[in-house]
C-alpha cells in the first residue's frame, strides 16, 4: 500500500526526464571533430550472465572507434565478474555497495517511477536509482543510446531526444514475455530508431507485433570473442553446460535425462557451471537419482573457455532462450552441441546431424537418447566438433562488430542537430581510455 501511495506516476517521470534530456542535448551541442559517444544501458554490469558478457564484448569492440560508456544501473558487488574491456568506461549509476547518506536512504525506500512495478528488476531499484540514472544520462553528450532489455528499451524510446540514436536490443524472444510487457513493447518500441534482435524468428515476431509504425528490426547475432584454453578434446569423457541455476535453463530436465545416460556410461561425467536459486533443489535431484559421483554442480567460473577445453560435448537443456551465446562459445571450441530445440535460437545455430543434435523441447527421453548417441561414438563427436568450429566462424567478434559499426554510423549520419531536438513530440520511427568507475551519489 505504501508503495502505491508514494509512487510517482511513471508517465510524469518519463515526461520530466524527456524534457531534461532534450535540454541537456541542446546544452551539450553538436560534435565538432570528436568521436561518436555510445552509451550502453546494463542493469548490473558487475554480475554474470549472457547479456552482460555479450554487452561487454560489444563495448570492447566498439571502443576501437567510438567513446563507449556502459551505464550499470545498479552495482551490488565490488569487482565485476567479467573483465572490463580496454577503453570501456563503466559508470556506476546506483552503487549499492556503498551506504548512502540520510537523503539517499530516504529515496532508496521509495519505489522506482521509471521501472514498471511488475518487472523482475523492480525490487532492486528505487527512486534513488531513478534520480541517479537521470543524472548519468544528462551528464555529457550522448550520440547513441543502446538498451539491453525491454524495460531499458522502453525507457530510452520514451526519453531520448531526436538528436540521439535510440537502439533497442532484445536478448530473449517475444514468447518469453508476459502480456503486460508485450503491451509496453508495442506502445513504446515504435519510438526507437532501431531494434536489434538475435534470430530470424524474433525479426518476424517483432515486425508482426509492431506493424508498419515500428522501427527498423534487424537480426544481429551475438558475437563470439576468442576464449582461453585451446580446443576441446573429443576423447575426454566429460559433458559440460553453463548458465544460471534457474528454471529457464532446464537443469532439472537434464539431470533426469542424464540418469539414463549414466546407467550405460558410468565412466562419463556431467559438469554444470553456474550459480542461482535452484542449486539446492538440483543438488537434491542429483542425490535422488544417485548421481553424486557423476554429476557435479561446479559453481560459476571466470574462465569458461578453459573448462570447455576439458570436455568433449556441450548440452543445452533450456526451456526457452533468445540466442544462447554459450552455444556459440562451445562450438567455437570444437564442441558438438546437444540441445532442446526450444524457442528461440538453437535451431538457427545448430544443423542437426552436422555440428550437433536437436531434440524436441522438454523431451527428457529424447535428450537422453541424443546424449547416449554422441557419448557412444567418438568418431561422431570428432566430426561434429570440427564442423561446429567451422560454423562458429561466422559469429566471430570482428564480423558481428563490423555489422554494429555499419548500423551505428548510418543512424548517426541521419540524426538532426542537437538544437533541432523536439522535447515532447513522439520520436518518429526510423527505418581508448582505461576503465573508469564513477561513483557519484545523492547523499
Amino acid at each position: 500500500m505504501a508503495g502505491r501511495i508514494h509512487r510517482i506516476p511513471r508517465r510524469l517521470a518519463l515526461l520530466l526526464l524527456r524534457l531534461a534530456f532534450a535540454v541537456a542535448a541542446r546544452w551539450h551541442g553538436e560534435r565538432h571533430g570528436e568521436r561518436v559517444r555510445v552509451r550502453i544501458l546494463l542493469q548490473h554490469a558487475y554480475g554474470m550472465g549472457g547479456t552482460i558478457r555479450t554487452a561487454l564484448n560489444l563495448a570492447g569492440h566498439l571502443a576501437h572507434r567510438y567513446d563507449v560508456e556502459v551505464l550499470s544501473v545498479i552495482r551490488k558487488r565490488r569487482e565485476p565478474f567479467f573483465a572490463v574491456p580496454p577503453g570501456v568506461r563503466i559508470v556506476d549509476v546506483d552503487d549499492q555497495t556503498v551506504r548512502p547518506g540520510p537523503l539517499g536512504r530516504l529515496l532508496a525506500r521509495l519505489p522506482s517511477a521509471l521501472t514498471p512495478p511488475r518487472d523482475v528488476t523492480a525490487p532492486g531499484v528505487s527512486l534513488l536509482t531513478d534520480l541517479r540514472l537521470a543524472r548519468a544520462l544528462l551528464r555529457g553528450r550522448t550520440d547513441v543510446l543502446i538498451g539491453t532489455k525491454p524495460v531499458h528499451n522502453m525507457l530510452i524510446a520514451e526519453v531520448a531526444p531526436r538528436s540521439v540514436a535510440a537502439i533497442g536490443q532484445d536478448h530473449m524472444n517475444l514468447t518469453a514475455y508476459r502480456p503486460w510487457l508485450r503491451a509496453g513493447i508495442a506502445r513504446s518500441y515504435p519510438r526507437l530508431d532501431l531494434l536489434a534482435v538475435l534470430t530470424h524468428a524474433s525479426v518476424r515476431g517483432f515486425r508482426e507485433l509492431l506493424g508498419e509504425r515500428g522501427p527498423r528490426v534487424v537480426r544481429v547475432p551475438n558475437a563470439v570473442p576468442p576464449l582461453n584454453g585451446g580446443m576441446a578434446d573429443p576423447d575426454r569423457k566429460v559433458i559440460i553446460t553453463a548458465g544460471r541455476l534457474v528454471p529457464q535453463k532446464g537443469y532439472d530436465l537434464l539431470i533426469k535425462a542424464y540418469a539414463q545416460v549414466a546407467a550405460a556410461h558410468p565412466d562419463w561425467r556431467l559438469r554444470i557451471f553456474g550459480s542461482g536459486r535452484e542449486r539446492r533443489r538440483l543438488g537434491r535431484l542429483i542425490a535422488r537419482h544417485g548421481l553424486e559421483e557423476v554429476v557435479e554442480l561446479c559453481g560459476p567460473t571466470g574462465d569458461l573457455g578453459a573448462e570447455m577445453a576439458k570436455a568433449s560435448v556441450y548440452v543445452l537443456s533450456s526451456r526457452f532462450e533468445g540466442m544462447p551465446m554459450v552455444v556459440l562459445e562451445a562450438m567455437s571450441k570444437g564442441l558438438p552441441v546437444v540441445a532442446f530445440d526450444c524457442p528461440t535460437g538453437p535451431a538457427e545455430l545448430i544443423r542437426h546431424g552436422h555440428d550437433g543434435l536437436l531434440v524436441p523441447p522438454r523431451d527428457v527421453a529424447a535428450l537422453a537418447a541424443a546424449l547416449d548417441e554422441i557419448v557412444s561414438d567418438a568418431a561422431l563427436r570428432r566430426r561434429m566438433g570440427e564442423n561446429a568450429r567451422r560454423s562458429a566462424e561466422a559469429y566471430r567478434l570482428p564480423v558481428i562488430g563490423a555489422r554494429w559499426e555499419e548500423l551505428i554510423d548510418r543512424l548517426v549520419r541521419s540524426r538532426p542537430p542537437a538544437g533541432a531536438a523536439v522535447p515532447v513530440a513522439a520520436r518518429p520511427a526510423a527505418g581508448g581510455r582505461p576503465p573508469v568507475r564513477s561513483g557519484d551519489r545523492i547523499r
